[in-house]
């Protein structure tokens, strides 16, 4: 199906992971793709309706189109946490059921809501009558002992009926009793097909595929079966990555014509956020995975991740850094 215009950078998206895809994280991703959604990290309906908002959920202009992904079981509290996005300028609202972490599991929402259709219907459909941008719902196939297509179909169909505006499926179980949040990443096998049959019973209800997509030429095949795809770890340990999804998966121009040319245009961003007092560590963090296997990419990581944290670190020492992989002769690669 042909995506509709507020959902159209679902043909290829960067997943929402915890501790990675902060502000800083995606302003830098949008330098690399002006097309691809990007989605935060998941916040609590609760952090976002008590919690400080600006440095919570705050973010920049140039990062649209962006997704705010929250957590949450409670209709009311997520229609509030919401409608707050919604007024925040996000262009979509995103509702995780496919966490397995401890700390969801103790507040009842992630992935223990593919146990709960009904719950996850009502909440889909208070946040539907609360905003104007599209919801959305992100899911697992199953948790433990869940029969695959049982639960999955179960929880579609009832977040259809809500109203969702889509659902995105990282094709694994989660397992929440005997598998670390880590392990739960890569262990459960993938399934692929089931979401592929998802697609085939749901032909007007935006899909997306996510788990275990680590190149583009992958994502296209997907494409061929689903209407989006969601890379995460990939693009974020290789953000090189990004720089082909324009022109590969939109048919357009790439931003920049390679990784140097990108980090320049972060320059003004990260000269912002320093006036602002925010560590130069805190954003080159994100940057750590450029110019992997190239002559003097160690050498980048290495000055990057002593010297940024230091007090006082700016720029220069960003420069510095990039300035090891200009110099390095062009001889086999590290």
């Amino acid at each position: 199906m042909n995506l509709p215009e507020n959902l159209a950078g679902w043909r290829l998206s960067v997943a929402p992971m915890m501790d990675w895809t902060d502000r800083h994280c995606r302003a830098f991703h949008r330098l690399l793709t002006r097309r691809a959604r990007l989605y935060t990290e998941m916040v609590t309906a609760d952090a976002v309706r008590f919690g400080p908002r600006e440095r919570l959920i705050g973010f920049d202009a140039s990062e649209h189109s962006v997704a705010l992904q929250l957590g949450g079981a409670e209709r009311a509290k997520l229609a509030e946490a919401a409608r707050i996005g919604a007024d925040f300028g996000y262009d979509e609202i995103n509702l995780n059921c496919g966490c397995p972490s401890d700390r969801v599991q103790d507040g009842r929402f992630g992935a223990c809501l593919m146990r709960e259709p009904a719950l996850v219907a009502d909440c889909v459909a208070a946040m539907v009558a609360a905003v104007r941008v599209p919801v959305t719902v992100k899911c697992r196939i199953g948790v433990d002992e869940q029969a695959p297509r049982e639960a999955l179909f179960a929880l579609v169909d009832a977040v259809a009926k809500a109203g969702a505006a889509g659902v995105i499926v990282h094709a694994r179980k989660a397992w929440l009793e005997g598998l670390s949040p880590k392990d739960n990443r890569t262990v459960p096998p993938l399934d692929y097909p089931l979401v592929y049959e998802l697609k085939a019973a749901h032909a007007d209800l935006p899909i997306a595929i996510n788990g275990g997509i680590v190149s583009l030429a992958a994502a296209n095949a997907h494409l061929d079966q689903v209407d989006g795809v969601m890379i995460g770890r990939a693009a974020y340990q290789n953000p090189e990555l990004l720089l082909a999804v324009d022109p590969w998966i939109f048919g357009a121009a790439a931003p920049f014509v390679d990784a140097f040319d990108a980090l320049e245009a972060y320059e003004p961003y990260v000269a912002r956020e320093l006036e602002k007092g925010v560590r130069l560590a805190d954003m080159t963090r994100h940057i750590l995975g450029l110019f992997a296997g190239r002559p003097g990419a160690r050498l980048y990581r290495q000055r990057l991740s002593m010297e940024a944290p230091r007090p006082g670190a700016g720029l220069a020492t960003l420069r510095e850094a990039v300035a090891a992989v200009r110099r390095a002769p062009a001889v086999a690669a590290e």
